[in-house]
């Protein structure tokens, strides 16, 4: 149950950052944003290392790196995925994706699901389909959009799938190495590209908050990974749109379709048998 309900607590938090993410990217482009984004997130993960602690044994410095490298290539392929679009389509594939992905990993390490789990995984997959998708109608997409929302997935799975390979007793170390290497990345590839990043300013408050709840959900799941079965983790983690439409919703005034409705009800429903598991 502990480890559900970190899951949970990180999927929202992940939902509530790229809420405040996409806001932050309307104001200036998405680099911008992430340069303020970055630093916050790094730096409230160094805040929590007296807390928490850390170490950063060999292993822990390699399962880091991964998972900051997985984190870069995540933010570039998901970005330039929803660019060409549709994102109605490549959003929930980019999102399933991520959830099996894990989910392989862990049954293949040894984990064993409950029967009230082996219903509620797959509902919970479902729910994420349908929560993430937009309205029908749209265009097929290209076979390079495909493969580009596939590696989105894969990289943003891996991320998680390295950070949960880290020592236990490691604390927030792998948190600090992987948001160091990733930040790292990104800033290069925001000054190798600073003349086509136009002179508008970022939005430096939403662009913080932002990085500060990223690093919030990147600790819970650490958390939950820890207490509990990674296949689990992972797709009530991939749950995270529930939390990006309801704000879109209630802040922005976007419309709910009836096909997130059904999957909201859809991820309620998982939710409760995951917890019986």
């Amino acid at each position: 149950m502990i480890a559900l309900l970190l899951a949970l607590g990180s999927s929202l938090a992940y939902g509530c950052a790229d809420f405040l993410g996409g806001l932050g990217a309307r104001k200036a482009h998405v680099l911008r944003t992430v340069m303020v984004a970055a630093p916050a997130s790094l730096t409230v993960e160094l805040l929590l290392w007296p807390f928490l602690g850390a170490s950063f044994a060999p292993a822990t410095l390699a399962w880091g790196a991964a998972s900051g490298v997985a984190s870069a290539a995540a933010f570039a392929l998901l970005y330039k995925t929803l660019a060409i679009g549709p994102m109605n389509v490549l959003s929930p594939i980019t999102a399933l994706v991520s959830a099996m992905l894990p989910v392989t990993v862990g049954l293949l390490q040894g984990e064993h699901l409950g029967p009230a789990a082996l219903i509620g995984l797959p509902l919970a997959l479902a729910a994420v389909v349908l929560v993430s998708a937009g309205p029908g109608g749209g265009t097929r997409p290209s076979r390079t959009a495909l493969l580009l929302a596939f590696g989105a997935g894969a990289a943003i799975a891996l991320q998680l799938v390295f950070l949960h390979q880290a020592p236990a007793d490691s604390g927030v170390g792998p948190l600090i190495v992987g948001r160091a290497v990733s930040s790292a990345v990104t800033l290069a590839a925001a000054g190798a590209m600073f003349r086509r990043l136009g002179p508008e300013k970022p939005a430096y408050a939403i662009s913080a908050a932002a990085g500060v709840l990223d690093s919030v959900a990147n600790l819970l799941f650490l958390l939950a990974a820890r207490s509990g079965d990674l296949a689990v983790v992972a797709v009530i983690t991939a749950l995270y749109p529930a939390g990006t439409v309801l704000l879109a919703r209630s802040v922005l005034g976007e419309r709910i379709h009836r096909g997130q409705l059904v999957g909201l009800g859809v991820a309620a429903l998982a939710v409760s048998l995951l917890a019986l598991a």
